[in-house]
C-alpha cells in the first residue's frame, strides 16, 4: 500500500523581523528619493522658498526688539524657521500618497512582501532625509550673514528636527489613508498647521502676547520643539527646555508611529 505526502505548504515570509524591515524601509526610502534626485532643483527650491522669504522680509524687523530676540535675532529666528521648515517639509507628505491610493500603485505595494512598517517609514525617513538637507542649506546660508551658532548645538537641533520630522510625517501619511480624499485632506491641513505655526512663538515671542494665548501656546507641542531649538542653537545644552522638548518630540513621534503603522497593516488586510 503505497502512502501520498501532502505537499509543503510554502511558509509566509517574516515582516516583522528587525532586519527584514531595515532592509525594506531602506528600499522604499531609495525609491521615494529617486524623483527628488532626477529634479533636486524644484523639490528644494519651492520647498525652502517660503522660509527663505521669512527670513529676508521678517527677519530684520527683529532687531531692536527688547529682550532676547532683539540681542540676538538670527539665533532666535532661525531655530524657529526650522520648525517651520519641519511643518512645511513633512506635514504636507501625505500628499505624495494620495496618488498611490487613486491609482492602485500602493495596493500593488501591499500585494508584495515588503514589510508593512517599512511602507510607511521608508517615506518618512525620505522626508527627513530631504528636510534635514534643507535645514544645513539653510543654517550655511545664514551662517554666512553673520550667525554664529553653537556647533555642538546645532547638531543635536538637527537631530531634534528629524524626530519633529518623523512625527509630522507620519501623522501626515495617516491623515492620507484615512481620508483619502485631496481636498479633505488639504482642507484639514490648512486648519491645523496655520494655528500650530502662529501659536508656537516660531515668529514671535509668545510671553510679550495676552495671557490667553500664552496659555494656548503652552498646548501646542511645536512650542516646546522651538524653545529646545533656540537654547540649543544658543549653546545652552543642558537647559531644561532642551529636555523638555525632546520628550515632547519624541512622545509625538512614538504615537505616530503606533498609529501610522497599525493603520498601514489595517489597509493590507
Amino acid at each position: 500500500m503505497s502512502t501520498t505526502t501532502a505537499p509543503a505548504v510554502p511558509t509566509r515570509p517574516d515582516r516583522t523581523g528587525a532586519m527584514h524591515v531595515l532592509r525594506d524601509t531602506g528600499i522604499i526610502c531609495l525609491r521615494q528619493l529617486r524623483p527628488t534626485l532626477r529634479n533636486p532643483f524644484a523639490m528644494f527650491a519651492f520647498a525652502m522658498l517660503q522660509p527663505v522669504l521669512y527670513l529676508v522680509l521678517f527677519g530684520p524687523l527683529l532687531t531692536g526688539v527688547p529682550g532676547a530676540v532683539g540681542d540676538d535675532p538670527w539665533n532666535w529666528f532661525v531655530p524657529g524657521i526650522l520648525a517651520m521648515l519641519g511643518l512645511f517639509g513633512t506635514a504636507f507628505a501625505g500628499f505624495g500618497l494620495l496618488p498611490e491610493l487613486h491609482s492602485g500603485a500602493h495596493e500593488r505595494l501591499l500585494a508584495t512582501p515588503v514589510s508593512r512598517i517599512a511602507l510607511l517609514l521608508g517615506r518618512v525617513m525620505r522626508d527627513v532625509v530631504v528636510l534635514l538637507i534643507q535645514a544645513v542649506i539653510l543654517i550655511a546660508a545664514v551662517t554666512a550673514f553673520g550667525m554664529r551658532p553653537s556647533p555642538a548645538g546645532v547638531a543635536a537641533g538637527l537631530l531634534l528636527l528629524a524626530v519633529l520630522g518623523i512625527g509630522l510625517g507620519t501623522l501626515s501619511y495617516l491623515l492620507a489613508m484615512v481620508l483619502k480624499v485631496q481636498h479633505m485632506f488639504a482642507g484639514l491641513l490648512q486648519t491645523v498647521i496655520m494655528p500650530l505655526i502662529l501659536t508656537s512663538g516660531l515668529l514671535l515671542p509668545m510671553d510679550q502676547g495676552p495671557g490667553w494665548l500664552y496659555a494656548v501656546s503652552r498646548v501646542n507641542p511645536v512650542t516646546y520643539v522651538v524653545e529646545a531649538e533656540r537654547a540649543l542653537f544658543a549653546g545652552h545644552l543642558a537647559d531644561p527646555a532642551v529636555a523638555v522638548g525632546a520628550l515632547v518630540a519624541v512622545a509625538v513621534a512614538a504615537a505616530a508611529l503606533a498609529l501610522g503603522t497599525r493603520r498601514m497593516r489595517t489597509l493590507s488586510a
